[in-house]
């Protein structure tokens, strides 16, 4: 069976965004890319002040509640969606819940062929990036870095800590069917 979905996760500043162009560059068929920050960006901003939505600390800490989750959820339907549709799809996400989310994205996957991708990065270069991006509180890089991927499956593992982001999408797409 053909690969339909790649699932990349790592935390925040692992470089998962670059991976995903950098695959879409080097994969021979054309592949949409969506980021947990798309959907992040697309919900209201009441949602990032109301309890059921989802908190940002300033030390970097993130917090989502229920109305956060039912959005998610529809979202991976969504995404689930498309890629049924034949659309071949990578998501870049970051798996707060550790096996938790993986299971929301196989439950949403279910049928699909996935390929499951850990992005890992040094928690000092992921903070380092963090503070060149001026986009992220200070902290937040550090405190996902690792928590992101216990408990979580994959079929390859990349660590993008100094490594070209091509070579690393080329490491992921040799094991692309």
């Amino acid at each position: 069976m053909t690969t339909q979905v790649i699932v990349l996760n790592g935390g925040s500043s692992s470089g998962k965004s670059t991976l995903a162009r950098s695959l879409q560059a080097v994969l021979p068929s054309p592949w949409l890319a969506f980021s947990i920050d798309d959907l992040v960006d697309a919900m209201p901003a009441a949602l990032q002040s109301q309890d059921g939505g989802i908190e940002i600390t300033d030390g970097g800490e993130v917090n989502v509640g229920r109305d956060f989750m039912r959005l998610q959820d529809a979202w991976r339907e969504g995404i689930a969606a498309m890629a049924r549709a034949g659309a071949p799809v990578v998501v870049d996400d970051v798996f707060l819940g550790g096996p938790s989310s993986q299971q929301g994205w196989q439950k949403a996957l279910s049928g699909l062929e996935v390929l499951w991708v850990g992005v890992r990065c040094d928690s000092a270069e992921a903070a380092r990036r963090e503070v060149a991006r001026q986009d992220r509180p200070q902290g937040m890089a550090e405190l996902q870095a690792e928590v992101v991927h216990q408990g979580v499956h994959y079929d390859v593992e990349v660590d993008t800590t100094g490594k070209d982001p091509l070579e690393c999408a080329g490491a992921v797409a040799a094991h692309v069917r």
